[in-house]
């Protein structure tokens, strides 16, 4: 296995976060997920097979310095909170990166942590209209059809996190040192659909929702009887 013998922290939190230590975990990663005490189960349990679990208090200094411990010995981070959350526990980079100089902390968050929406909340609809990739999806002369939580969750968030430890893992084997990566799902499905703006010099640019009808995943589809399918 490709990460066999990495280890995870992974704070417990929503779909994209869980879905990024899923990943790291079916490729070999020894995966850690810090649970709060008492919380009541998260969409993560159903992305979380193979992961080991640990209730922490975080407003108890114990369970701070459980995490610190951990962490010291991690070699991967995640935390999906809002800017500021992580740094008023006293577990911010600046502090656990101090302690473990070769730790990569992945920050995965909806707008990242610079910027005026740094401290809103946001869902998978939000990210995917403020990215721009909203006005792509659906039907001609018909509103835009999200597909479900896929695309700014899963795929801008969760897999372009995976994709950054990944690569900030290869260049530690040169450097030595860890990295902090500030992942988001704006940017992250923004990035996800930066080929169509690299279009504006063909056909494609400027085209209205739904044209490429019959020729992508929007293709219309018709009922067949059973008699076709073999």
């Amino acid at each position: 296995m490709a990460l066999k013998g990495i280890t995870v922290l992974e704070f417990a939190g929503l779909a994209p976060a869980p879905f990024c230590g899923m990943i790291l975990n079916e490729f070999g990663a020894n995966v850690i997920r810090i649970d709060k005490r008492n919380g009541r189960p998260f969409i993560e349990d159903t992305v979380g097979s193979g992961k080991k679990s640990l209730s922490v208090n975080l407003k108890h200094e114990k369970g701070i310095a459980i995490v610190k411990h951990l962490a010291s010995n991690s070699d991967v981070l995640i935390e999906p909170f809002r800017k500021g959350v992580m740094e008023k526990l006293h577990l911010g980079p600046e502090v656990l990166c101090k302690e473990n100089p070769r730790l990569i902390y992945a920050r995965l968050s909806g707008y990242g942590h610079d910027g005026p929406y740094s401290t809103m909340a946001g869902h998978d609809l939000n990210y995917l209209a403020i990215s721009g990739i909203l006005s792509l999806l659906g039907w001609r002369n018909k509103h835009p059809t999200p597909p479900s939580n896929l695309a700014a969750d899963f795929g801008g968030g969760g897999l372009m996190c995976t994709l950054g430890i990944v690569m900030a893992l290869l260049e530690r084997t040169r450097s030595g040192k860890g990295q902090i990566i500030d992942a988001n799902m704006v940017e992250g499905s923004a990035y996800l659909g930066s080929w169509l703006a690299r279009t504006q010099n063909t056909f494609l640019w400027g085209q209205p929702r739904g044209w490429m009808e019959g020729l992508t995943v929007t293709t219309p589809m018709k009922p067949r009887t059973a008699s076709l399918w073999p």
